[in-house]
């Protein structure tokens, strides 16, 4: 019996199934933007290119007759993705369909004569899949907390009293009138400290206190107490005093207004009204303990994502540090940093990042594309900077090519790195002018890839921000973009493999070897997650601290043999080592040393051992041992006299020795007496003598 076809197959008179091309509807929106079909299909040969001028209206017919159960539609609109969709879910439920902005990216633009090739681009990167990242479930019963210093707070739960189970807190209250009826608590008190998020906040409260019911034209508070425990899901702050959370604005459950502005508190009441229910927020990162190089054996190594992570998600946690994902707010800064990589992005993961690049760029430069611009940018902020470029300004240029990702503050080294290697000219990281988040993880990665890009041929100021809320603005800096001079060169074909650091390495290797310049020894600044560990060996005692600290396996020992090792390629400059190391005999020097990652591990110092002088199995370090005889014969009691034969113990391995401090029955007791202890009486009886 004949097979029938499958998903995504047709079958051939006499021949074999065949895949069937995915289908690409591109539109030219009644005629706006020029399409050349020609190009189009010449760089999509894995599609089946289809132009149309209206397909959201006179055409959509055309897009129904394309679905079915198994079709697998790119539509180059993201404007009527709503209606497509709602076709689709009529017609085929089943069907699989990506949307992609060619109009507002390249076909509304004063160059969009030459944005061909910059259109199959912007397909070519669709089509690789987006990475879904799991989801944190955090459910809210509506116990609010609305929490202020008078009349705007219990107006404000007037309000909600009906939709939420409020109770309010004043701060420092002064002649609050008391309320005709109490209609939900109104109590006194100041929060002396805050945790949580929406549906698990905890408060404590100092200065706590009841109104006392016989309150006649003012509020009368009973006596005060500090350290009273609250729980709610929501926090409605109108206090007007410091915010209780660090970037407070970014905290699930958390609102806050300025208790003077009566519009804001009455957005705030309507925010409040929503927060009932069951909500899903993203896991926007992924974290492995076991990669996390924070502490070993109380020793702090690295500490980046705490230093930049702006809500206090991030927290030591033993050897490592713990990420709640109730609380991130998804900047991404941590894993940005993560030199490690026990700590990803899932929005997209990076593996996705760099294959959409790969796609983004080799497309690009097939179809004749030129000196690649790659614009990094949110979707928030960035695309409808874009998109108001475009409606009313020139659009970006056709050489510019638009990555969106979910926060600019996510972006790594692996990121830049991949897209210099794949082809691009210069990149861009579109961000606001008062930015959502801390930026000085993505400052310190740009300054890191400049420091690389730089020596090895790209040119200054290869890899930048652009910083601006203004599209005209926008405009102009991309327009001053200086790409004219780039010279041509190679481009990396790899596909990306792995996650965190192995990427990133991977990445940097890459760049290296379709680099102008071929230089091996990179300078890094200060805090660079890649470097070498200088060791004094004069100094080392191969004690293996460092070893037993080093959370990557950078440093390394022989069990055969004396010997400290070091692979560089494996060192995250956490400072474990230095920090251990009891000698104080290790410093670290941020540096990419390529020759050095490609070489087997070096040795840092080596030691003949020490042979037990009973069995003759070897232990410790000749150095070691001498330097410990020298120090204890004939200047300890337990070695000196008639004890002085038992410095022979030391120079035993554990077995030997033990064997023989149990034959000789040495009592560790019999120390010789001490000297009585000399009192003030024995220095005033010795005196009077003296003076006699």
């Amino acid at each position: 019996m004949a097979e029938g076809p499958g998903r995504g197959k047709r079958p051939i008179a006499n021949g074999p199934i065949v895949e069937a091309k995915p289908v690409a509807f591109v539109c030219s929106c009644e005629g706006t933007m020029p399409l050349d079909e020609k190009l189009l299909t010449r760089a999509c040969p894995s599609h089946d290119v289809r132009l149309a001028d209206q397909l959201c209206r006179r055409e959509l017919e055309r897009l129904k007759a394309a679905l079915g159960p198994e079709a697998d539609i790119l539509v180059g609109c993201t404007q009527e993705a709503p209606l497509f969709e709602e076709v689709a879910g009529e017609n085929a439920p089943e069907a699989n369909l990506t949307f992609v902005n060619l109009r507002e990216n390249a076909g509304w633009s004063a160059e969009a004569e030459a944005a061909g090739p910059k259109m199959a681009a912007l397909i070519a990167a669709a089509r690789i899949a987006p990475s879904e990242a799991p989801l944190v479930p955090l459910k809210s019963e509506g116990v609010a907390l609305v929490y202020g210093r008078d009349e705007t707070a219990i107006a404000l739960a007037e309000r909600l009293k009906d939709v939420l189970d409020v109770t309010v807190l004043l701060t420092r209250p002064v002649d609050v009138p008391a309320p005709r009826r109490s209609d939900f608590p109104v109590l006194k008190g100041t929060i002396a400290q805050a945790t949580g998020w929406l549906g698990a906040f905890s408060l404590t409260v100092n200065d706590f206190a009841h109104p006392a019911p016989s309150s006649r034209a003012r509020l009368a508070f009973g006596a005060p107490r500090d350290g009273a425990l609250s729980r709610c899901d929501i926090v409605l702050d109108v206090s007007g005093g410091v915010p209780l959370f660090p970037a407070g604005e970014l905290r699930a459950g958390y609102l806050r207004a300025d208790p003077g502005d009566p519009a804001a508190v009455a957005r705030l009441a309507f925010e409040a009204s929503q927060l009932v229910g069951e909500f899903d927020k993203p896991r926007y990162v992924t974290f492995d303990a076991a990669l996390c190089a924070h502490s070993r054996s109380k020793k702090t190594g690295c500490t980046r994502c705490l230093d930049l992570c702006p809500t206090g998600a991030i927290t030591p946690d033993g050897d490592h540090v713990a990420i709640s994902a109730e609380i991130c707010a998804g900047c991404g800064a941590c894993a940005a940093v993560c030199p490690t990589g026990a700590a990803t992005y899932a929005l997209p993961a990076s593996d996705t990042l760099m294959a959409r690049l790969r796609a983004l760029l080799h497309t690009y430069a097939e179809a004749g594309g030129e000196r690649a611009v790659v614009l990094f940018h949110d979707e928030d902020h960035g695309a409808e900077l874009i998109d108001a470029l475009a409606r009313h300004g020139e659009g970006l240029p056709a050489h510019v090519l638009p990555v969106a990702v979910n926060e600019a503050t996510q972006l790594g080294l692996d990121a830049f790195a991949a897209a210099l290697a794949y082809g691009a000219a210069a990149i861009r990281v579109l961000m606001r002018a008062r930015p959502k988040h801390d930026t000085g993880g993505l400052m310190r990665n740009l300054a890191y890839m400049d420091a690389v890009a730089a020596p090895l041929g790209f040119g200054e100021g290869s890899v930048a921000t652009i910083e601006t809320d203004d599209p005209d603005q926008l405009a102009a800096a991309l327009a001053g973009v200086p790409v004219a001079g780039v010279p041509e060169r190679q481009t990396a074909k790899f596909l990306p493999l792995g996650q965190g650091r192995e990427l990133t390495v991977m990445a940097l290797k890459e760049l290296r070897n379709v680099a102008p310049l071929a230089v091996d020894v990179l300078p890094l600044p200060e805090r660079a997650p890649f470097g070498t560990a200088h060791v004094d060996a004069e100094g080392c005692t191969l004690c293996h601290a460092c070893v037993a600290a080093c959370p990557t396996g950078a440093l390394g020992d022989n069990p055969d043999k004396p010997m400290l090792t070091f692979a560089e390629d494996r060192c995250v400059q956490c400072g474990l080592c230095a920090a251990t190391c009891p000698e104080k005999v290790i410093t670290l020097e941020p540096r990419i040393d390529f020759a050095a990652w490609a070489a087997p591990p070096v040795t840092k110092k080596e030691e003949e051992p020490f042979h037990c002088i009973a069995c003759g199995k070897p232990f410790g370090t000749r150095s070691t041992i001498e330097r410990i005889v020298s120090r204890l014969e004939g200047r300890h009691w337990m070695f000196s006299g008639e004890h002085a034969r038992r410095i022979a113990v030391i120079k035993m391995c554990e077995d030997c020795r033990v064997e023989a401090v149990v034959n000789e029955s040495f009592d560790p007791h019999d120390a010789p007496a001490r000297p009585a202890p000399r009192t003030s009486e024995d220095y005033l009886r010795e005196r009077e003598k003296k003076q006699l």
